[in-house]
């Protein structure tokens, strides 16, 4: 096998010149007439609204948006003065979604995949490999299986197969949105040590503006309606162009958009409660021990901790959809509904009114062809009538920013789209507690201001909410409880859990405790 050849280390250039992208079955293109100019080494913040097409340019830059049954494209869009789409090689890109990235059984063998096809020479992939893998804090064996990780694991993954390939250009985006406080910093210390000891060209897509402010040398902003709505060096962008950043739902940093009011009822009633459940993908193989939880009525529950201590498992527990592996799980009768035994046991279509729930990644849960298809399973489901399905839908359309896309295909959507799809889908049916799993992935400020309102206002409605999260703004506004959890349990390189380490506080929002007096605890 060739070994690489050394002049792919160089930092790369992008070039673009009116360029514009439209997806295949789409009317209106996700970027266009766009000119712009990275130099060689340059570190670079990309910013933008929902849908602006931020994760389109990035595609297009690494030359994977694919041929003309993919979609069409307009203008110049180059790489060290070559079209992008054949100058493979010279990016590594980490998608924004992990679960797409990974393509082999084993830890070890997924950040080998890249270095293989590179022409890389045997002995040196391997300790390229373990040098990957310790930078982004992946400490798993080389023979872990993929399978097992979590989404901040899959993520921290995908990284490090991009970081050992050294290339001329480094493409994040969002590479921290599923990673718990340590991981976020620990993430951006890798890239940041990576791209200067190998002089790379450097973009990211991250909501997270402060985290990256120390790393980066100029932000870019893409306009909603086409080209760039400011560019510039950090402090003058986020300086000179707050207000027009805010009003585009650009994040600025440190500022929450949003606190919701307290609940206006005193407390809510039980709709489930977990006693000492031991929580796990496979039975026998517990990943989560001794949880005490309960899911009130009227309230949020926010479920954080470290990425792979559980949390994913734990809510598709409560959801119903894994069988626990030890303890109780008692829904109340106001949930049951009159369904007998643990919610495990009810049927799909028993659970479709009852717990509604929006997974890790949105894309394991879309089933048809359009948005507007997408939001009328549940209500199909349920028989309603043709007026009623449509006013609920539309209602959801509008009260997310989707009513533009209704005929979209799901799977076209930005990253952000996607996750306010998902959460829509699981709201049409109107289920009495709903389960989210990272609701918050991708949005703007103006987006999650919305999705807040709306989670708010099921809550308010009498909605018990359980929302697994790494977005500290999003606990602070909105949740009324905190489940902390621990390290995770038995696995390779991985501290074991300590009680002290997991408890349940009331959460402040906007600097006054709203303590609900519902205590829970974690792992015991």
């Amino acid at each position: 096998m060739a070994t690489r050849d050394a002049s792919t280390l160089r930092p790369a250039s992008v070039t673009a010149r009116g360029w514009g992208w439209r997806h295949g079955g789409r009317r209106t293109p996700a970027v266009h007439d766009l000119d712009l100019d990275i130099r060689p080494g340059e570190r670079v913040l990309l910013l933008g609204a929902s849908g602006a097409g931020k994760s389109t340019l990035l595609h297009g830059i690494a030359g994977v948006l694919g041929g003309d049954d993919e979609g069409e494209s307009v203008g110049e869009l180059l790489v060290d003065g070559l079209p992008a789409s054949a100058s493979h090689g010279r990016s590594g890109l980490v998608l924004q979604d992990p679960d797409a990235q990974v393509v082999m059984a084993r830890v070890g063998d997924d950040v080998a995949f890249g270095l293989e096809n590179l022409g890389v020479a045997r002995e040196e992939i391997w300790p390229r490999v373990r040098r990957a893998l310790a930078a982004v804090a992946l400490d798993l064996p080389l023979d872990h299986a993929t399978a097992a990780l979590s989404g901040g694991e899959r993520q921290r993954l995908a990284l490090a197969g991009v970081l050992a390939m050294r290339p001329g250009m480094i493409l994040l985006d969002e590479p921290t949105a599923n990673l718990d406080p340590a991981g976020v910093r620990e993430v951006r210390d890798a890239v940041a040590r990576v791209a200067h000891e190998e002089g790379a060209t450097l973009v990211i897509i991250e909501h997270r503006v402060s985290v990256w402010l120390p790393v980066v040398d100029r932000i870019i902003v893409l306009g909603a309606g086409g080209g760039l709505l400011a560019d510039g060096r950090p402090a003058e962008v986020l300086g000179s162009r707050a207000v027009e950043l805010r009003a585009a739902g650009v994040w600025l940093p440190d500022e929450v958009p949003w606190y919701a009011p307290p609940p206006a009822v005193e407390s809510g009633h039980p709709l489930l409660e977990a006693a000492a459940l031991d929580v796990a993908r496979v039975q026998g193989s517990p990943v989560l021990r001794g949880v005490d939880a309960r899911v009130d009525a009227g309230r949020i529950l926010a479920v954080t901790g470290p990425n792979g201590v559980g949390k994913s498992t734990l809510a598709l527990t409560l959801a119903g959809l894994l069988r626990p592996d030890g303890g109780r799980l008692e829904p109340s009768a106001a949930l049951a509904a009159g369904l007998l035994g643990e919610p495990w046991r009810w049927r799909s279509r028993d659970l479709l009114t009852r717990i509604g729930t929006v997974f890790q990644s949105p894309e394991h849960q879309f089933l048809t062809g359009s948005v507007r298809a997408e939001l009328e399973v549940g209500p199909r489901a349920l028989k309603l009538a043709p007026e009623e399905r449509r006013a609920r839908v539309d209602e959801l359309l509008t009260a997310l920013r989707l009513d533009g896309l209704a005929e979209a295909n799901p799977f076209t959507l930005s990253g952000g789209e996607k996750r306010r799809l998902s959460v829509a889908t699981a709201i049409a049916a109107k289920p009495r507690m709903l389960v989210l799993d990272e609701p918050t992935f991708g949005q703007d400020a103006t987006t999650w201001r919305e999705l807040g309102r709306l989670i708010v206002g099921l809550r308010d409605d009498g909605v018990g909410v359980v929302a697994v999260t790494h977005d500290e703004p999003f606990v602070e506004a909105v949740a009324d409880h905190r489940l902390e959890l621990g390290t995770r349990p038995n696995a390779p390189g991985v501290e074991q859990p300590d009680a002290a380490t997991a408890s349940t506080v009331g959460v402040h929002a906007a600097g006054v405790a709203r303590d609900r007096g519902v205590e829970q605890r974690g792992p015991r």
